[in-house]
């Protein structure tokens, strides 16, 4: 017969008994994540990940885990008089994040490299190393809930949900959470809203009650991608034409690594009627661009699925699952089905979306409000758009005989 639970964290011992790693990036609500479970009595450990040459970002606001970051979270252990570890993750960061990065970058997709960082180094290398510290659960500042949902084989299974407070959501950056992370991650800030994070912290006396929230990708000054893909990749920006999805040649880019699918500011190019960018043509270095209709898109394929719902993916099977899907972090969830046929898993989006890259999320949720379930999601191998603009792609991308 299970005991009683009698901790916070759904823990049957007492918070003196449980050893909790907060990961901390200098910010304010991890740091609060860290008071809190100090202030119940829990054997708090703060550990901050060193990802990157902080040396120009010292004084950079809106990054994370670089040099100001990290002596920010320093001073707020010693306020609350837990340990604090700093641990150099730098090469493994490079390794996991940014050369990938890089990669899709340069090869016309729009990567998210937070999933890939909460994937690798976050979710997985800390997450090892906070049990070699002999701790029942790491603990994070994101802004998603998670509750116990065992089933017969796994009494300590758990399921995640969409926070309370939907404009911070992040669920759509921690899609890729596996089952057995979970299982061990809590997030103790999934029932705040973030007004309510910022008066803790002051209430706590913490120096980083006012800091301003991360902003930008923690390697990326100010949202400047193609400059930290150019000192990567030296070659990524060769020139080449920008082409109508018609076929006409409309003149030259820089680079395609200037370029988002969805883009229609500074294309480089005017026609008289509105441009979008509607393809990046790698191979042939190429900047499709074409009417805002030819963005429309209402299936997407799907690869590196990550499945938490509790049936099998598997069993799905090409009949579907009706379910909602968010295919940007700042969209909100919309209907789709969700189906797996002959190895090949597809969404399915009913109301259609606009500018869906390679690359990006896919996030599937059981509903649309804030008491949905996270299925899981996968990242988009491909989109499918109207027949009349896959015919015209379809030509444009044959190679030449």
């Amino acid at each position: 017969m299970p005991g009683k639970t009698v901790n916070s964290l759904d823990f049957d011992k007492d918070p003196r008994d449980t050893r909790v790693v907060v990961a901390m990036s200098g910010g304010v609500d991890s740091s609060v994540v860290a008071g809190l479970l100090a202030r119940e009595g829990y054997d708090v450990l703060g550990v901050t990940l060193q990802l990157y040459d902080h040396g120009a970002a010292v004084h950079r606001a809106g990054s994370c885990c670089a040099g100001q970051d990290i002596d920010d979270a320093r001073r707020v252990c010693e306020t609350l008089g837990i340990p604090h570890y700093v641990l150099d993750y730098e090469k493994r960061f490079r390794e996991a994040v940014i050369n990938p990065f890089a990669e899709s970058y340069v090869a016309g997709e729009t990567p998210i490299p937070c999933v890939a960082c909460n994937q690798t180094v976050k979710f997985a290398d800390l997450l090892a190393t906070a049990r070699d510290l002999g701790a029942d659960a790491l603990a994070t500042g994101h802004y998603i809930r998670s509750r116990a949902n065992p089933s017969p084989n796994n009494p300590g299974r758990r399921a995640l949900y969409r926070p309370i407070d939907s404009d911070r959501d992040q669920s759509y950056f921690l899609f890729a959470t596996t089952q057995d992370q979970l299982d061990y991650v809590r997030f103790p800030l999934g029932e705040l809203p973030k007004i309510r994070t910022r008066e803790l912290a002051e209430e706590m006396g913490l120096v980083v009650a006012q800091k301003a929230d991360s902003q930008d990708i923690c390697f990326v000054p100010q949202g400047k991608y193609a400059n930290v893909i150019e000192k990567l990749k030296p070659n990524a920006a060769l020139a080449g034409d920008i082409v109508h999805i018609d076929g006409r040649v409309l003149g030259e880019h820089p680079g395609i690594v200037h370029y988002t699918i969805g883009q229609r500011r500074g294309i480089g190019v005017a026609t008289g009627d509105p441009l979008y960018v509607v393809h990046l043509d790698a191979r042939s270095r190429r900047v499709i661009v074409g009417p805002r209709e030819a963005l429309d898109t209402r299936r997407l394929i799907l690869r590196d699925v990550n499945w938490l719902g509790d049936a099998s993916l598997t069993d799905i099977g090409p009949e579907g699952l009706e379910c909602f899907a968010k295919v940007r972090s700042t969209r909100p969830p919309r209907p789709a089905i969700l189906r797996v046929a002959d190895g090949e898993v597809s969404v399915e989006l009913v109301e259609g979306e606009a500018g869906v890259a390679p690359g990006q999320a896919c996030v599937l949720y059981s509903a649309p409000g804030d008491e949905a379930r996270v299925f899981g999601g996968g990242f988009i191998d491909r989109s499918e758009r109207s027949a009349a603009a896959e015919a015209m792609l379809s030509t444009l991308l044959q190679p030449a005989a």
